[in-house]
């Protein structure tokens, strides 16, 4: 059954997974597609093997009650076409998380795979940094203007993403894990600490240089977060790090006009006066995005409005006349606010009730192991759930996939939480 599984069997799995970051670059399509064939050979395995079961582990039925509760999402939904591709599609993950954890489970060298991860996430640094110098990345991506016309994304860095200004979010994604596993990997070698923090500093400064100001907050307590949970450093070693990172996150802050009007002057000089920080309160886009999602959720509090269709009721014409705090946008930037709006208290008591519990179940173990690829990822699913701060769309494509990535790897990497070891 399960042990008879070859090394032939999971090669497939095995390429798809390390390249799962480049997928990610390349676009949402192209990461689904690897999603779903990840996940499409655990289903496989099934095929082949009768007595692989998944309703009686507790990970997996909590993720299926989540899936069910997400179609029901759907039925209730202002516009259940607008979101029935996202919900419906959410099997995915639930089959992308069986996968990473029976290659895991199966596969003794199966941590090789962040070798590739680990390439894949320096080249991106650097690219980064190659934007910020010169203006546009290694394939000309990221100029401000193209043929005298200025574009979106403005000084934000895009890096291979493009015209999508998500490069920090996506070394936010990866920056732990990685660290994590070099921890992991040489953890043993005295001398190569400092290379590692060296790292850990360029990823930070590389997702400040993006301008995602928001990213850069998660990073900054993500951090700490990874300090304080890890036994790898002494304390003098944790607390000199630190300062040394705010040293740098200053030097590079006010090295740059852009940087120092994005994190200083476009957030200290408003709540400076109190002429400014009523100014503020007036004009902010984000203050409004947070009233308009309150205003959606006091007018739908039990369901919400459904998933994906914040944009549908607040971008009604006639709404948007009888609301005056609505705010006609894609979502209300902010994770909180997104959940009341979208799932009302029934949805967002479901959502937060099922992640909290399969996040917290496992922190005992996570402390006492000191498995550093598993503290890692654990930290990026909580700084996710920092309050107040903008957030992008939970369920987005790109959001959902780098979330379920760590989530997946938080149960997978440990032996001791793996969920087929726990059979």
């Amino acid at each position: 059954m399960i042990n008879q599984l070859s090394l032939k069997d999971i090669s497939f799995p095995i390429l798809l997974l390390s390249i799962l970051p480049f997928s990610i670059i390349l676009g949402p399509t192209v990461s689904l597609v690897n999603i779903v064939l990840i996940g499409l050979f655990y289903c496989f395995q099934c095929f082949k093997n009768e007595k692989i079961t998944i309703f009686d582990i507790r990970a997996v039925v909590c993720l299926l009650i989540l899936y069910i509760y997400l179609i029901f999402n759907t039925l209730i939904s202002l516009d259940p076409a607008s979101n029935l591709g996202r919900n419906v599609g959410f099997i995915r993950f639930v089959l992308f998380f069986l996968s990473i954890n029976f290659i895991f489970f199966r596969f003794k060298n199966s941590k090789n795979i962040f070798k590739i991860w680990t390439v894949i996430f320096v080249i991106f640094i650097f690219d980064i940094y190659v934007e910020r110098i010169t203006g546009s990345n290694l394939f000309g991506f990221g100029k401000i203007q193209i043929d005298g016309v200025l574009q979106p994304h403005g000084q934000r860095i895009v890096s291979f993403f493009k015209t999508e200004p998500i490069a920090g979010a996506f070394v936010t994604g990866f920056i732990f894990i990685i660290s994590g596993y070099l921890i992991d990997s040489f953890k043993k070698k005295e001398s190569l600490r400092v290379l590692i923090s060296f790292l850990l500093l360029l990823s930070f400064i590389g997702i400040l240089i993006t301008g995602e100001r928001s990213n850069t907050i998660k990073a900054f307590f993500g951090i700490i977060l990874f300090f304080f949970l890890t036994d790898f450093f002494i304390w003098k070693t944790k607390i000199f790090s630190l300062f040394l990172i705010i040293i740098f996150l200053c030097l590079t802050i006010y090295s740059s006009d852009y940087l120092k009007t994005r994190y200083v002057g476009q957030l200290f000089e408003k709540v400076k006066t109190e002429e400014s920080r009523k100014k503020f309160a007036e004009n902010s886009l984000y203050l409004k995005l947070y009233k308009s999602g309150i205003s959606v959720f006091k007018n739908n509090q039990i369901f919400g409005v459904g998933n994906k269709n914040y944009r549908i009721e607040t971008c009604d014409e006639k709404k948007n006349k009888e609301n005056k705090d609505y705010y006609c946008l894609t979502h209300p930037h902010q994770i909180y606010i997104e959940l009341l709006s979208e799932h009302g208290i029934f949805g967002t008591i479901i959502i937060l009730s099922i992640i909290f519990y399969l996040i917290f179940r496992l922190l005992g173990q996570i402390v006492k192991s000191q498995n550093y690829l598993q503290i890692g990822t654990f930290i990026f699913i909580i700084i996710n759930f920092i309050p107040l701060i903008p957030s992008g769309s939970f369920f987005s494509d790109f959001n959902l996939t780098l979330f379920m990535i760590n989530f997946s790897l938080m149960y997978a990497v440990n032996k001791e939480t793996n969920i087929f070891s726990q059979r």
